[in-house]
């Protein structure tokens, strides 16, 4: 197989040629380890391998939609029995689970076949993908930017060329930031959609959701089809739907009322090229035939954005007492990243009323937004604050870089009282993805769609959520973008 082939097929296409005889399973793993290894070194994507299991699993019939296409999971979240899963973290290194997650196992029914884990910022707690533990995965479309976070190693993976789809997961932004800042295609599917057991029944209190993110819609959602359902083990249910792909080329039973901002919804700068990708998505949506209008939900965003924060503070600190249970022993502060286990100080700061009224302040605003979506069937915001960041930049430095030293050093919690020492650390990060995390908390289906890129060819995705369980609007308007302004075939300098 040619390089030129491999690259014109996305993942439903490499399925298809090795349906019909054109290509083995053995030949596509081969080239895209090829790959790997020729483009791994310059984007630091791939972090373990997992080469001689794929190629024994490759002699084997493989079955499903997918069958015989290489395939790369995120070093986070769900497990493959046998193999490493550190969380990009110290504190799991060398870990590995007995057995397979659902999500997993329904990957390998499709016939997917993995060959490694993609790098993640550890606990995947920033949008950022810079781990000590496995060093900075590199943006393909610039080197020294960020591919985003924290499924960055999955979306630098698929835009250099190394496999047309990788898994991410997304309890922020973590899927749809990446394909965003790679010119890829990234859904958040509705909450619960896809399985986390059988070990758990959700996580991260239900905010994160497991899926891919690919170069195309199709992929995407014949991947939704192949995971999406009940699982034995839940508490919970998704919403009871199927046929993500056939759905994809059907047409609106009516044009759809889209409202457009830039306007940041969480407390951030508005920034000139964030402006231009919405207005550009929305332009597109209109000569579509949508009725779009600029029009934003209201609720306190700053109420909301520190609600979100002490979640993710909270979730850090009950990490690490369940790290703790688990080893039978305490965690050392030199096996977590300083802002984790700041960020896990700040959680045990919290008790119990305080833990609740935070929740409270997240349903009630929750509700004002999803009131919103009475109105309008889709809402569009920039994805992302500003293009790809460069390596450190939402990192702490300087006199704030001496006092989170400080805080960590001593564990003094009066430290965390110290104006502006946390609010500018959450700042930084809202200020580069202040969309996102707002429908993680209200569950509903939310994806990045690559329509615009900068004057020095950056990519700045652009936002589609609609209300809770309506994935498939979300995924056919994105059709529709896809087919009136392809994307497919805009490659990176750092291609393989």
């Amino acid at each position: 197989m040619s390089f030129s082939e491999y690259d014109r097929h996305d993942a439903l296409g490499l399925a298809e040629l090795v349906r019909g005889g054109q290509v083995t399973p053995s030949e596509l793993l081969e080239e895209a380890i090829a790959r790997a290894e020729r483009i791994n070194p310059r984007i630091n994507a791939i972090v373990i391998d997992m080469y001689e299991e794929a190629r024994q699993r490759v002699k084997g019939d493989l079955e499903g939609p997918f069958a015989g296409v290489p395939f790369l999971l995120k070093d986070l979240g769900s497990g493959y029995a046998g193999h490493k899963l550190q969380s990009g973290s110290r504190l799991y290194r060398g870990y590995a689970p007995a057995h397979h997650s659902e999500l997993i196992q329904r990957y390998l029914d499709a016939g997917l076949v993995v060959f490694g884990k993609t790098n993640t910022p550890e606990f995947g707690t920033l949008p950022i993908t810079e781990p000590e533990l496995y060093g900075p995965a590199h943006n393909p479309w610039r080197h020294g930017r960020t591919p985003g976070g924290s499924s960055g190693g999955a979306a630098a993976s698929v835009a250099a060329g190394i496999v047309p789809m990788a898994h991410g997961g997304d309890g922020g932004g973590s899927i749809r930031i990446p394909a965003a800042c790679c010119g890829l295609f990234g859904l958040k599917p509705s909450k619960y959609r896809t399985p986390v057991g059988p070990d758990e029944t959700e996580r991260f209190f239900g905010f994160s959701v497991e899926h891919v993110v690919s170069r195309s819609v199709r992929d995407s959602a014949a991947a939704l089809d192949a995971t999406a359902g009940d699982e034995a083990a839940s508490m919970y249910f998704p919403p009871r739907d199927d046929g993500f792909l056939e759905a994809l080329d059907a047409p609106f039973d009516r044009p759809l009322r889209i409202a457009w901002t830039d306007d940041p919804l969480l407390p951030a700068a508005r920034t000139v090229e964030a402006r231009r990708a919405v207005e550009v998505t929305a332009k597109l949506c209109e000569a579509l035939g949508h009725e779009v209008e600029e029009a934003r939900p209201r609720f306190d965003h700053a109420g909301f954005a520190k609600a979100f924060f002490y979640h993710f503070a909270i979730g850090m600190a009950g990490e690490l007492k369940w790290a703790e249970r688990q080893m039978h022993r305490p965690v050392r502060r030199s096996e977590v990243e300083q802002i984790n286990w700041i960020m896990a100080m700040v959680g045990r700061s919290l008790d119990g009323g305080d833990v609740l009224v935070q929740r409270r302040v997240l349903h009630m605003e929750s509700a004002k937004i999803l009131r919103f979506f009475g109105d309008y069937d889709v809402l569009l915001t920039p994805t992302i604050g500003s293009p790809p960041v460069e390596h450190g930049a939402l990192l702490a430095k300087g006199a704030e870089k001496r006092l989170q030293d400080t805080l960590a050093m001593t564990g003094a919690t009066a430290v965390l009282k110290i104006p502006g020492l946390l609010d500018h650390a959450i700042g930084r990060a809202f200020d580069f993805a202040p969309n996102t995390p707002v429908f993680n908390v209200t569950g509903q289906p939310s994806a990045s769609v690559p329509i615009h890129w900068t004057a020095d060819d950056l990519p700045l995705g652009t936002q589609i959520t609609a209300r809770p369980g309506a994935d498939k609007t979300v995924l056919r308007l994105a059709r529709q973008l896809e087919v009136a302004q392809p994307w497919f075939d805009r490659r990176p300098p750092t291609h393989a």
